[in-house]
């Protein structure tokens, strides 16, 4: 094995700590497990969720009639706050 060095949370050192007693193993078990388990399933399927964000674009209106909002975004601000 490899000996490294990372750094924790306090709340994940706290999460780490309860597993690894309720496991009966060491807190580096405890992390090895759990690498093992994100590098084994790979690169998250994402394009559920791309498709969910492409549903809605377009989906709402502002009210203002305003079809220039991405690009004048902080003139329309600066305009509300006066």
């Amino acid at each position: 094995m490899v000996r490294t060095q990372i750094q924790l949370t306090e709340g994940q050192a706290r999460r780490v700590r309860r597993l690894a007693e309720e496991q009966g193993v060491s807190m580096a078990e405890v992390i090895r497990r759990c690498l093992d388990q994100v590098l084994e399933s790979g690169e998250p399927d994402r394009s559920a969720l791309y498709s969910r964000a492409e549903a809605v674009v377009g989906q709402f209106e502002d009210g203002s009639g305003a079809h220039d909002l991405a690009r004048k975004h902080d003139d329309y601000l600066a305009t509300s706050f006066e």
